[in-house]
């Protein structure tokens, strides 16, 4: 029994590699591709191959027995990754409570073993993910670090702070910060950030307020531009366009200056409700204070110009956008041609395709959805139907938006073999269910039968 277990050989101490925070969510232009919440670069680490767990059962008695034959048997010293390994080999099947006995077990066995802040680490995270584990085992493992000389700090506030997220505790991590910042030091700005996000998503907007001024108070925490972007953001995608800019003014009034992602946000916001006027007002402040719009700013105008009806207007920031140096793209182009749609211009969607095809600019499956979209809401079906051959060549699949609108004009005009056809490529080129293909079909069908039966439909 002299060779220690090629389980616990294998085995790491537990790392909390940090996540990149996805981008927020924009409308049909594309997202940002610059991350806006900056994250710690992740510690590098080995990949091994997965191994037995050396516990057969989450047994304390048996855990201590184990550990104490291959202590006391092994012809080589047992270091601080041993240990480690130990501890996250059975805290992946027992509980808190049995963990840290273990843990306990090993100090009073092993003398010599110092536990490192990466031991508490492991300890940690088990506390604060595992289900149904009250706050107060996370509290039993800072007062153990504490005891062995281990104060908390910001890498612990950290991995308490995600790994209570990520178990869809925030009420516990919000807590728990504001405790470890009272009595050990408060968390740094990408932890504030992270938890801040977390917040806006699952609590009430006074509660993220309440944290931001308690932070901001009593531990002088407060939000940078980071911050700001995650707020209003936020208050965007709720539709509270006059929260965002009160956000704005606060963020000039604490120093900061509202950059391009910035404007970005709020323009989407006003675009989202359809609101042209004030996106462009937006981008008139955005140049007056000096920030040079980008590619996204352009999309997101002539989007937003587009969808409230602007469609003129829409085009000449194509050209505003050429001039600036960023060729319009396909997103620009579909979101004019989705606005030509919408207003019944879908002979005029076909002709900027073409214009968009001599610039070079490829469409994609938005694009051509979005076109074969007007050409059947404009019951311009024979054309409509040319447009979803050409679609079917070239193997595209179909929106469901598009697709219901083909069915029910083919159905409407009488041509239900045609209707089943499209059904069939549907399915077949897995652009839908066969479900909600058929729910659509069906419905379309259902309602022949009633016009039919009132003497509206041959």
């Amino acid at each position: 029994m002299g060779k220690i277990p090629s389980s616990f050989r294998s085995l790491t101490s537990t790392q909390l590699i940090k996540k990149p925070t996805a981008p927020p969510p924009s409308p049909p232009p594309p997202r940002n591709p610059q991350t806006r919440t900056p994250t710690k670069p992740p510690p590098q680490t080995t990949t091994t191959p997965p191994s037995r767990n050396p516990f057969k059962s989450p047994n304390l008695s048996s855990a201590k027995s184990l550990f104490n034959s291959i202590a006391s048997t092994s012809k080589t010293p047992l270091d601080l990754k041993f240990h480690n390994s130990v501890l996250q080999s059975y805290a992946s099947i027992a509980s808190v409570d049995d963990t840290v006995n273990l843990f306990n077990h090993i100090l009073k066995f092993q003398p010599q073993f110092s536990p490192e802040p990466s031991t508490f680490n492991i300890l940690l995270t088990h506390a604060c993910r595992s289900p149904d584990s009250p706050l107060s085992n996370v509290h039993r493992v800072l007062n153990l670090m504490v005891n062995s000389g281990v104060p908390p700090n910001n890498v612990t506030t950290d991995i308490a702070a995600r790994s209570l997220c990520e178990s869809d505790r925030i009420s516990d991590a919000k807590k728990l910060v504001i405790e470890i910042s009272e009595k050990h030091s408060p968390p740094d700005m990408f932890t504030y950030n992270y938890l801040l996000k977390q917040l806006c998503r699952h609590e009430s907007l006074n509660a993220v307020y309440e944290f931001r001024d308690k932070m901001k108070e009593s531990f002088n925490v407060k939000p940078d531009l980071v911050s700001y972007t995650i707020l209003i953001d936020h208050v965007c995608n709720s539709k509270n366009l006059r929260e965002a800019m009160k956000l704005v003014s606060d963020l000039g009034t604490d120093g900061f200056k509202p950059d391009c992602f910035v404007y970005n946000t709020i323009m989407k916001g006003f675009c989202t409700l359809s609101k042209g006027s004030e996106a462009v007002g937006v981008f008139k402040k955005m140049k007056e204070d000096g920030v040079e719009p980008d590619r996204i700013t352009y999309n997101t105008l002539i989007f937003g110009l587009s969808k409230s009806g602007r469609v003129e207007e829409a085009k000449k920031y194509l050209e505003v956008m050429d001039e600036a140096g960023y060729e319009p793209d396909v997103v620009a182009y579909t979101a004019i041609m989705n606005g030509m749609c919408r207003k019944g211009a879908s002979l005029g969607a076909l002709s900027l395709l073409e214009e968009m095809e001599e610039r070079g600019c490829a469409p994609n499956d938005c694009t051509y959805n979005t076109l074969l979209y007007g050409l059947c809401k404009a019951r311009l079906m024979e054309k409509g139907m040319e447009f979803y051959e050409m679609m079917r060549s070239k193997g595209l699949k179909l929106e469901s938006y598009a697709y219901a609108t083909l069915v029910r004009g083919l159905v409407r005009g009488g041509k239900v073999a045609e209707a089943y056809e499209v059904f069939d490529y549907a399915v077949g080129s897995k652009s839908l269910s066969d479900v909600s293909a058929y729910s659509t079909l069906e419905t379309t069908l259902k309602w022949l039968k009633k016009a039919k039966g009132q003497g509206l439909a041959d």
